[in-house]
Parts: C-alpha cells; structure tokens; sequence
C-alpha cells in the first residue's frame, strides 16, 4: 500500500529548481510553505499539486502522470493538473495547486492558489430527483452542484445514515482498525451547505415517469424534471432451515456490519458462506478479530470464474497461511444454533454465520415504472433509459460498452461513482457518453489486489511476475484482445493499463504487462 506524504521532504521548491530535475511527463515530490508540493511536467509545462490523494492520502508521487490528469496509486482517482479538480472518483474533493513561475531554466513554486468553483447554471431542469443514497447517488449529487447546476436536488435513501464508504463495511470497518466516524463519506451539514435535500430512511415506492414524480411509501411524493434511478442491488438471500436464527448475518448496508460488530464480543468461531470478494474480505476481517473461520463454498477455487485458477490457488493459499479452513465443493444445508450443517453432514460449529453469495440488481422499482430491464436497468451510452430524463447508474445500470461491444453490468464501488457522475452531467445537458474502464481493488490482511477492465470469459490467462511474492502482473485475453488486468504489488503497471485501455490502444496495453 502506499504511503501518505505527511511530513516535507525533497527540494524547497519555494526557492527555486533547475526545470531538469523534472522529468519529461514525470514527477516531483518537494516542499513549500511547509507542505508537501508536486511539481509535474506535462507538455512543455509545470504545475504544482499537492502530494496526497484526497480520498485515502495515498502518495501521488508513486502514481501516473497521463492525459492531463495525475492518477492515484492506490485506487485510480484522477486529478486535473491544471485545476486539482477531482474527475474521476473515488476521490470527491480538489487537490490544492500553487502557481508556478518560470525563469529560463529554473522553475519555483510561489502561493497557494484558492479553488474557483464553478458559477451558478442557469439552463437544466428545474427539479432533479435521486433515488438511492448509495456511491452512484451521492456521487451524482456532489457533481451536480460541483458543476454549478442550482436548481432543486433531492438525495433519497432507504437507510437512516448520510452516505458512506459501503467497501470498508467488509474490510477496515469490520476487521476493527476503523472508527465507525470515518465511515460517512460526509456529514449532513455538508449536504445542508450545498442545498442538496436528503430524504434517508425512505422507501420510493412507485416512480411515475409520465407524471414525473417519485412517491414513497409513506405517501409523500417528489416532483421531477430528471431523475437518476441509483437502486443498487439486493444481497441474495439463502432460503435453507435456520437461515433466520439470530446469528446468521448478511451485509450488505452499515446496519448490518454494525449487526456483525456487536455480535464479535461474544463469538469464537464463524462461518462464511461464500468464497466471493465480500465473503473472503469478511474472513478475512474476523481473523484479524481473532475468530476462527471457516469457508464454505460450491466452486472448486475462491473467485476461479472471475480471476482463474491460479489467482484462485493463490488467494486460498494466502488466508489459509492465516488460518482461515476452507469447504469447496460444499453448501451449506441448514444453520443451527450450534453451528452450520454442510450438504456432506459435517457440521461446522459456528457462533457466527456470515452469508456472502452475491447480490441482485435491483430493478423492482424500475420494472414497475415500465422500464426495459435485462438483469439490470438497460441504458443507453448516456446513462439515460427508455424514458426521456430518467437515467439509471451504478450496480443496477446495464450499459452498452463501447470496448467490449456488449452490455455490461458491474458491481465495483468506483464504477458506480464513476457512472453517477456522468449520469449527473448529462442530466444537465452535457451529452458524455459513459467510458470509463471497470476498475475494483480487493483487500485480503495485507494483499490489496487490483483489477482493470472486465473479462467474463477467457481464452487464456498470461502471469508476469510472481503471486506468491506478491509482485504480479495478469492478464485475461479474450477475442484477440487483452480484455482485464489484475495487479498485486505493481500500482504503476495498474494504473498505465487503465489509461491504455481508455484510448483502447491494445499495443500500449500490451506494453504495459509486459513491464
């Protein structure tokens, strides 16, 4: 993992460098004022940006300069070096900048320049209405008002909690080296500041798209001009004997890691249906805790038909290294109050029994309103569906992906901020077509894995590098192309795949694995 630049380091730059000390298209960590400063060198030009990322504090200086933007090491959030502004999630919020002077062959950074937000938009619609207070929804919101628009917005969500960070509800959070305080992406005087009107604990229950409002259960109702259907989806829920005793858990929402919390004060052993990402990152959370753990799962490999078998032999390898047993080629057929039963009779003995099978896009409240679903909300390049105004982003939206030439539906934390954004920039008219190369990280103790693009099936798997050392490159191949890349403990490697894969230049893709 990266780490952050708390502390100065480097050349003063306020007094001064020689310009050659910065690389062409490169970077450069010093200081001024007292802060940590990056100089970046860009086509002929100098700018100077702060050196932490805003989202998690990662060091900048190990990311990519590319394409007018710096890119983070840790979880791909994009920076416009001119500006600072964040464009490209997870980060929401602008790095700092300075003004640079230049002087012949020498460059010094001078005083901090403050962020000019963007001026109020006139045009739009009146009334903009978000349903789903989730990574796409909150994300929507904050660019809707970043980009100006000043008409009413309203932010509604079924859960009683402002928006927060749903990825460490399975990682930090549970593992217990995160406060709950920093779980909120934001406090709810910041949507109070920015006129965006939070409705939580609320169940839109009919959406009508000729009438242009959203009702909720409890009969208030929304007028709209736009609307952006941000629903996410549903955990799948098992229907076995003693699937509701008490200590049987989902998670899926902060209600239900704080369920699991309260519950590690008194367990010793769990079990975890499921060897998916959230099912593993939960094993791998409570050991951290201390719990024993147990794994049980269909499949003969932990993610073999999302990673292949050798990241698959890798993973298990590394959690059973932390003690976690794993049950492949098994289900679970009931839950007792002792422990769960597996398909072959064993019984596992369990205090704690945590279901992560996967989720379900849900669509229910879109399939009322008459929209096209297909395992998903169906949209057009703009996030925008069958109806005028009515737009669909994050876990729910299937959209059609220009690379792959089909339609897609993922289910990455990222890419659902990602689609809320510019789904709220064609709400007002800006007509961006939805590009964005799917990119997720996976934390296993202190494994992170990334993975760029999407692959659903492969004709062959290339490994550079070693997994079992933890400095690995691999890539998926499918129809002549390289199609995803996963990395561990090669940032740089991630993050210049991700920006040839946005140009979809599959020759500076396949330069970048190789390196």
């Amino acid at each position: 993992m990266s780490a952050s630049t708390d502390n100065p380091s480097g050349p003063d730059l306020g007094k001064g460098i020689a310009l050659s000390q910065v690389p062409e298209s490169g970077i450069l960590l010093g200081h001024a004022g007292g802060e940590p400063v990056l100089l970046l060198r860009q086509g002929g030009e100098i700018f100077a940006v702060g050196a932490s990322c805003t989202h998690y504090g990662a060091a900048l200086v190990n990311g990519l300069l590319a394409h007018g933007t710096l890119r983070c090491p840790l979880h791909h959030a994009r920076f416009d070096i001119r500006t600072g502004e964040a464009v490209a999630a997870p980060a929401l919020n602008p790095l700092p900048c300075w003004t640079v002077e230049r002087q012949g062959d020498s460059v010094r950074v001078l005083a901090k320049r403050e962020h000019q937000p963007k001026p109020e938009a006139g045009a739009g619609p009146r009334k903009i209405v978000i349903v789903g207070a989730g990574a796409a929804g909150n994300a929507a919101a904050e660019m809707l008002r970043r980009e100006g628009y000043s008409g009413s917005l309203t932010l509604i969500g079924d859960e009683d909690s402002v928006p927060y960070d749903r990825p460490n509800l399975s990682k930090d959070y549970l593992a217990g080296t995160a406060a709950e305080e920093w779980i909120p992406l934001r406090s709810a005087e910041f949507y109070a500041d920015r006129k965006i009107e939070l409705v939580l604990g609320a169940r839109v229950a009919e959406l009508d798209g000729a009438g242009r409002k959203a009702v909720l259960a409890d009969g208030r109702t929304f007028p709209f001009d736009a609307c952006l259907l941000a629903t996410g989806a549903d955990p799948v829920r098992l229907g076995m004997p003693g699937g509701d005793l008490p200590h049987v858990r989902y998670l899926r929402s902060l209600a239900d890691s704080r369920a699991i919390v309260a519950k590690l004060g008194s367990a010793r052993r769990a079990v975890v249906i499921g060897a998916s990402f959230i099912g593993l990152e939960v094993a791998a959370s409570l050991r951290t805790r201390n719990l024993e753990v147990d794994v049980v799962a269909p499949e003969a490999r932990p993610l073999e038909r999302i990673l292949g078998p050798q990241v698959g032999d890798w993973i298990r390898s590394l959690h059973e290294a932390h003690g976690v047993r794993f049950h492949l080629g098994q289900t679970v057929a009931a839950v007792t109050a002792q422990g769960a039963v597996l398909k072959n009779g064993r019984t596992l003995a369990a205090d704690l029994v945590v279901v992560g099978v996967g989720v379900r896009p849900a669509t229910a409240l879109a399939e009322r309103a008459g929209l096209p679903t297909d395992r998903g909300i169906l949209v057009d390049a703009y996030l925008e569906t069958s109806t005028r105004g009515i737009f669909a982003a994050g876990d729910v939206a299937r959209w059609p992906d220009s690379r792959s030439r089909k339609n897609l539906r993922v289910e990455h934390w990222v890419h659902a901020e990602r689609q809320g954004q510019v789904a709220a920039l064609n709400m007002i008219g800006c007509c961006v077509s939805f590009e964005e190369v799917p990119f997720f990280w996976s934390q296993h103790y202190d494994a992170m894995l990334s993975y760029v693009g999407h692959s659903e099936s492969w004709e062959r798997i290339e490994i550079a590098g070693s997994l079992e050392k933890r400095d690995a490159t691999v890539s998926f191949h499918e129809g002549g192309r390289i199609a995803a890349v996963a990395t561990v403990g090669r940032e740089r490697v991630s993050l210049a795949a991700e920006a040839a894969m946005e140009r979809n230049d599959q020759a500076a893709l396949a330069a970048a694995v190789r390196a």
